[in-house]
């Protein structure tokens, strides 16, 4: 799910008022509303590893997940919150799709450390992110960067191994290039669920950074199509029985939420519901009053709801998106297309449920999500 700001392109983690609070063996976490996606990820890793290792497997993930303690059904964001008591009541695919990625990621670090294997690998908005404990080989030399308030709880959770070393800046902020040594080796980076958060001058301009600064490098990363129109039309494509248990569903993990958040959620909630293309809205601010509203809505106009609260987490993008790596081109003849490819290119389905390999189908042939491997 969408959920960062501009700057807040990984894990801006607030730890409670004392830094990060241990509780026996858990990591008591605190985030800042925007932030919760990235620790999103790395539990969709987690459960995916657990659920599926002959598809992919995240050792250092489950360790992680298993020692945070963080609630996100009580999370600072309503859509945030709610939709994690949808994943709790098995009513949402059991992990985040998009942590698939991060097999493609690796199979593309795989063949150029093979080839490089003293190369520097440069994790762009690292998080919590875990690919240097998957990929490897005792050579290369790794760099997370991230916002310094990032890589304060990074190196709390997860110090520095050797060969490994944190920035902490933004990727905006030029300078990090400097901190990157060992590049007669080659370089490689990589850049997950980061740049679609910023808007395309600052996209344009960090790539000609990069031409400057790694001439013979290459980089793989993600973007989303203009023509995404997100998960409402793959929720579109259910059988009408199931569409009417997923409403259920929403309305059953909203209640739950509401028991639970704090009075300024909800004002949140009601603010975001006052916005969503429906011709009624609830009369009051008390839960008898949105259960009142939502039975007066037709199914056609609960699933518009359901459609712009989904669209409600991606308001806050920067707006970049690509369709053609080739675009990326016209900024500077430096920069060349090695490949370009759908997200779930490749990816064995037999193990995943039906709902899985349906929004994997849907993704893959309306191109709405894509993988894109340049030389610069």
């Amino acid at each position: 799910m969408r959920m960062r700001s501009r700057e807040c392109i990984s894990l801006r983690v607030y730890i409670m008022r004392s830094g990060i609070s241990m509780n026996q063996d858990k990591v008591k976490i605190k985030l800042s509303d925007e932030s919760a996606a990235p620790l999103g990820c790395l539990l969709g890793r987690a459960q995916l590893s657990k659920e599926h290792s002959s598809l992919f497997y995240d050792a250092k993930a489950v360790e992680l997940a298993e020692k945070i303690d963080y609630d996100f059904s009580t999370s600072d964001m309503p859509f945030r919150g709610i939709m994690f008591n949808l994943f709790l009541k098995g009513n949402l695919p059991e992990f985040d799709l998009f942590t698939l990625r991060a097999k493609q990621f690796d199979d593309k670090l795989k063949v150029y450390i093979t080839e490089h294997p003293r190369a520097s690998v440069v994790n762009i908005g690292a998080g919590l992110d875990t690919t240097f404990y998957r990929v490897d080989n005792g050579l290369i030399h790794w760099y997370d960067l991230d916002l310094p308030a990032v890589i304060e709880v990074r190196k709390q959770l997860l110090p520095e191994p050797d060969r490994v070393s944190y920035i902490a800046k933004s990727l905006l902020d030029p300078s990090w290039c400097d901190d990157i040594e060992h590049t007669e080796g080659g370089v490689f980076m990589v850049a997950g669920g980061v740049l679609p958060w910023f808007n395309e001058p600052d996209v344009e301009q960090f790539f000609l950074t990069l031409a400057d600064n790694f001439p013979g490098s290459e980089i793989v990363f993600d973007a989303v199509s203009r023509l995404d129109n997100g998960v409402g039309a793959w929720i579109d494509m259910f059988p009408q029985e199931q569409r009417d248990a997923m409403r259920a569903a929403w309305m059953e993990a909203l209640k739950d939420w509401w028991e639970r958040a704090p009075q300024d959620q909800k004002d949140k909630l009601i603010n975001l519901i006052a916005t969503l293309r429906v011709p009624t809205k609830p009369k009051g601010k008390k839960w008898a009053d949105l259960e009142s509203w939502w039975d007066q809505l037709s199914a056609k106009e609960q699933d518009q709801a359901l459609h712009d609260f989904i669209a409600s987490s991606r308001s806050s993008a920067g707006g970049w998106t690509l369709e053609d790596a080739n675009e990326i081109t016209k900024w500077d003849s430096r920069i060349t297309v090695i490949d370009q490819f759908s997200l779930f290119r490749n990816i064995p389905r037999d193990s995943l449920s039906a709902d899985i390999r349906r929004l994997m189908d849907y993704s893959d042939k309306t191109g709405r999500s894509n993988i894109f491997h340049l030389r610069l």
